[in-house]
């Protein structure tokens, strides 16, 4: 699986070691930026690159997934929310991050980089990437309903 990574400033020492650790483990990691730190970075475009990948990886037919990092998580998430085809979640441990999958089928993960030691946030990313969708009708609706709305601003069966 391809895993697209990107973080600010304060997720730079995650995204390095998170980098390592998933090329160790067979992931075919991509990293969006930025390369060295600065303070003063702006998050956005490293995010929004990472998750256009993540969705042009997928409709050519690649298993992809990505990652976003950041102090909370949170700016980043938004950004990444952005792109069209991108279902981004926050997540904070094990449970919202195979949740994420599970019942969202996320594509994205968001993990703040100030919240989790190195370990911690390595198992809630390895949680998510490990996690597949499990393709329920509840939510294959609850995701085609969101959707449509990002097409076309409105949701038929609401």
């Amino acid at each position: 699986m391809r895993v697209h990574i990107a973080t600010d400033h304060a997720g730079l020492e995650l995204s390095a070691h998170l980098q390592e650790h998933l090329a160790a483990a067979g992931y075919d990691v991509v990293d969006h930026g930025p390369k060295e730190y600065d303070a003063e970075d702006d998050y956005p475009g490293f995010c929004i690159d990472a998750a256009k990948a993540v969705v042009a990886d997928q409709q050519a037919g690649i298993e992809a997934l990505g990652i976003v990092l950041g102090g909370s998580g949170n700016g980043e998430q938004i950004a990444a929310n952005k792109v069209h085809g991108i279902r981004a979640a926050l997540a904070w441990n094990l449970d919202t991050a195979r949740l994420a999958r599970q019942h969202n089928d996320a594509n994205v993960v968001a993990v703040g980089g100030r919240q989790h030691s190195l370990p911690e946030a390595t198992e809630i990313i390895e949680a998510f990437l490990a996690e597949p969708f499990s393709g329920a009708e509840r939510h294959l609706r609850r995701i085609a309903q969101i959707a449509e709305f990002e097409a076309n601003g409105t949701i038929a069966a609401h």
